[in-house]
């Protein structure tokens, strides 16, 4: 997908950048680290995202208890795409 957009063969996608999810805790094995740094050099910017168990489970994420890389990731793509963005209201937010 990242390839077709870089292509300029979808052109009306944009992609905003890579999140890349941890499927296990812990740190990523070599090749996967080495796959996730070549196709981050195809994006706009990367993301990554820890492993969350309790998302595995099936309960819904909470912002304000989501891990710091979730939050940073939120904030800049409330930035990106502006305020009132479809889509940038969806997460659970308590206060």
């Amino acid at each position: 997908a990242i390839m077709q957009w870089a292509g300029g063969l979808v052109p009306s996608v944009d992609v905003l950048g890579l999140v890349i999810v941890a499927d296990a805790p812990g740190r990523l094995p070599r090749p996967l680290r080495d796959l996730a740094q070549v196709v981050s050099g195809g994006v706009p910017r990367t993301w990554n995202v820890p492993w969350v168990e309790s998302w595995r489970l099936g309960e819904p994420p909470a912002l304000n208890d989501a891990p710091r890389e979730v939050r940073r990731l939120v904030d800049e793509l409330r930035v990106i795409l502006g305020p009132g963005a479809a889509g940038t209201t969806n997460w659970k937010e308590e206060r």
